[in-house]
């Protein structure tokens, strides 16, 4: 379920308007598709957060003075980039429309 990075910042980060009944057909039910697109969203948020985390670690600086702040240009363009990027639930939507999502039901092989 794992995608690279460049095809996650190439959703539009736009909401459009989405073919219910293409995603119908894909499970069988409706409800079912949402289900699938909201926990692989939930899988993309955690990783988001996860790798945004990792990053920003790199820049912290242990010090004993809470005073002193610094704002560091890295950090503040890594979190830009992050703030840019589309939401989980519209790449999750994106991966399911393009069949990238493998999908089962509980009890089927």
């Amino acid at each position: 379920m794992s995608t690279s990075r460049r095809s996650l910042t190439s959703v539009n980060p736009l909401v459009e308007t989405r073919d219910v009944i293409a995603m119908k057909e894909k499970t069988g039910n409706l409800y079912e598709s949402i289900t699938v697109v909201s926990r692989r969203a939930n899988q993309i948020a955690v990783n988001m957060k996860e790798e945004l985390h990792r990053k920003l670690d790199e820049f912290t600086v242990h010090g004993d003075n809470l005073e002193e702040v610094h704002e560091n240009k890295e950090q503040i363009e890594i979190s830009r980039i992050y703030e840019r990027m589309a939401n989980p639930a519209l790449q999750a939507l994106t991966e399911f429309n393009d069949d990238a999502i493998y999908y089962r039901k509980k009890g089927t092989e």
